[in-house]
């Protein structure tokens, strides 16, 4: 089997893709400070790479064969990404300033169960509300369109904490107690007159 061209490029492609893949989500993992994970996700990389290593230097006079691998290594850049944004690991602290203050951005941002913390700043052109927001990953497309609803103009920067400890946002954000908008309206409405921290 291993004889015919066709089939021996698709397997070294195949092998690589694989290979590059599992590299790329161990490094994720080990920067996220997932060891234990990450080491698990490298046994099986270091296999699969010696396995298709393997194949092309046997066949070395084969270029078609180099080729696959250098191809296969570029497709697995790409897939371990797309799988790593899957995966959406971790956190992300966005800061948001708002150009009116006078916005309920904070507790609505609350009722949703992002955790927040807010104080007004002073820009070039007056008063602004300024936050500080927790949420994972897999959220953070969620939480930039409630922001963009509630503030078109709003300024958001994010970027990823390397350390999480203590505080609202451990606690609550970590019991994946983020809403999506039906849900936080009920959430409202089954406790009036009750605001987050």
């Amino acid at each position: 089997m291993l004889d015919n061209t066709v089939v021996m490029i698709t397997i070294i492609l195949l092998v690589n893709v694989t290979y590059v893949a599992f590299n790329t989500i161990r490094m994720i993992l080990t920067l996220k400070g997932r060891r234990y994970t990450a080491a698990v996700v490298s046994v099986f990389e270091i296999t699969v790479y010696i396995l298709g290593l393997g194949l092309v230097l046997d066949n070395l006079n084969e270029i078609e064969n180099i080729v696959a691998y250098a191809l296969g290594f570029g497709i697995g850049v790409v897939v371990g990404s797309k799988i790593e944004e899957k995966l959406a690991l971790g956190y992300i602290t966005v800061n948001v300033i708002s150009s009116d203050p006078n916005i309920e951005f904070t507790r609505k941002l609350r009722d949703k169960g992002y955790g927040v913390t807010s104080w007004f700043a002073y820009g070039m052109e007056g008063d602004r509300l300024a936050m500080q927001i927790l949420t994972p990953r897999k959220y953070e497309l969620l939480l930039y369109d409630t922001i963009r609803e509630l503030d078109p103009k709003a300024f958001i920067i994010a970027y990823e904490p390397k350390q999480i400890h203590g505080g609202f946002w451990v606690k609550q954000v970590r019991r994946g107690r983020i809403k999506s908008g039906k849900k936080a309206k009920e959430a409202v409405q089954s406790q009036p007159g009750q605001q987050g921290e």
